[in-house]
This record gives structure tokens, sequence and C-alpha cells, in this order.
């Protein structure tokens, strides 16, 4: 599915706007969904009564597995952690956290991936960090400012992140990485822009956060290359607006109803 001239300017209305629409086609499913968010940080006061009601369902779930808004956002980026620890601290507290929460057969945590990668060296590199760097040295170049020069047949690691580790998921049907990779840019007005990719994608358990820890991560790295952030695009290869386990079909459409109602 393609929705043409679909930009939304905040992450609530695009996800209220997304889910609506996936949910109106047959089995609730449909394949390339995208997505276009021109002001990922902002946040209405609608925007803020829908993402209320979209946490609430998520913390009434009887199955404690399904996250709240927060702690999908928290995957990709501990914004709390970065914010009281700063750049770079916040990448070495963070690892150590994340040994202690990781559980046997976990595949991990998409900013665990951003920020450790094993090379073929044995030697670990942080991406997210040479990205950082990089846009900062780049975003200011004097007579010319290197936007595009990031996409090649094989995978820039300062600007693109590839989040699908082959050695590492390839033999996972389920319960591995859904987000495969992050494209970072510059647009003409020296603003941070981000394209993420997914292979699969529940939009009731896991989009409205995923837009929110994706935008925490985009001022992440405009405030530490000294730029300002951009839009968001997302891409849904498969999209589905699923129904909770332990939820009926008519919680999710009177999800929808009382989003819907918010002005």
């Amino acid at each position: 599915m393609f929705i043409p001239d679909n930009t939304r300017r905040t992450c609530a209305q695009a996800w209220l706007e997304a889910a609506v629409a996936v949910n109106s086609k047959p089995q609730h499913e449909a394949n390339n969904v995208l997505i276009n968010i021109s002001d990922p940080l902002a946040e209405t006061h609608a925007d803020v009564q829908i993402m209320t009601t979209v946490d609430n369902f998520l913390r009434s779930a009887p199955q404690r597995s399904i996250m709240p808004l927060q702690s999908v956002a928290n995957t990709i980026f501990p914004d709390r952690l970065y914010r009281y620890y700063g750049r770079p601290e916040f990448y070495s507290v963070y690892a150590e956290v994340y040994k202690r929460i990781r559980k046997g057969g976990d595949w991990g945590r998409y900013f665990e991936r951003m920020i450790q990668r094993p090379t073929s060296t044995g030697e670990a590199i942080n991406p997210l960090e040479r990205l950082v760097i990089k846009m900062h040295k780049n975003a200011y170049v004097q007579n010319r400012r290197y936007r595009n020069v990031y996409e090649l047949p094989i995978s820039d690691s300062a600007f693109d992140m590839p989040v699908y580790d082959v050695e590492r998921d390839a033999n996972r049907v389920r319960n591995g990485p859904c987000l495969s990779f992050l494209s970072f840019k510059l647009d003409q007005d020296n603003r941070v822009m981000l394209t993420a990719v997914y292979r699969n994608h529940y939009y009731i358990q896991r989009l409205l956060g995923n837009l929110i820890g994706l935008a925490r991560l985009m001022e992440f790295v405009g405030s530490e290359a000294e730029v300002e952030v951009g839009s968001l695009t997302v891409v849904s290869t498969h999209a589905v607006v699923e129904t909770p386990h332990g939820y009926r079909r008519q919680d999710v459409e009177k999800l929808f109803s009382d989003c819907n109602k918010i002005e």
C-alpha cells in the first residue's frame, strides 16, 4: 500500500491516520506503508491526549509482555539516561544497564545495536557516535554542505545503520528485530532527516512508541551535531493492526474511536 501526500506534522497524528488506514484493509494488514512526519518533536494538546489514550490501552493489557509507550520508545533511544549523563557517558551506562536486564535468548535492543557493533577484527565500534561526529564535521563544510554522500552499494556505517544482523538474526522466524535499517541525511536547510525501514510492524503495540523513540533519536543526533531536526519517514514493508493477546477486535476499534474524538 502506498499513500501519496500523506505527510502529517506530529507522531501522534501520523500514527492515528496510518493505523486507521491499515485497519481498513483486508485482514487489517498492508505492505509498504509510507509514513511522513514533518515535525516529529512537536506535541499538541491533542497529541498528548492521544498518546495518553494509547498508553492507557497498552497498560491495561492482561499480558505483562505488552509494553507501555515509554518502554517501546526506550528500546530505540534511552532519553532519560542521555539527559542525565550526557554524551558520551550515557553509552557506557546504557551498556551496563542492558547487561542487567537482558534475558536468555533475547535478541537485544535497537539502541544496543546502534552503539555496539563487532567488526571482523573483533573490535567493537559505536556506529551512532561515528554518525554524530561525521555529521557535525560535514554539516558546516565551507562552500559546500555534504548532504547525500553516504549512499553506497555497501552501507556506510557512519550514516547508514543496518539494525538487522545476518549472523544473529538469520535463523529467527519470530521474536527478532523488526526495525531493519536507519538512514540519516541533511536536507537543503541543514536539518537532519531520518528514514527508518521496518520489515514487520505492529501498529497497536509498537508504532506510536517507535515513532516517539525515533524522534528522540533524531533530537539527540541534531543536538550533538548542532543541526536542527527535520522530517521523519517510516517505511513499514509489512504493517498490521493486530489484536493484542487478551483484547478483542472491538477493543481496538474503540481505541481508534476514542482517539478520533480528541480535538
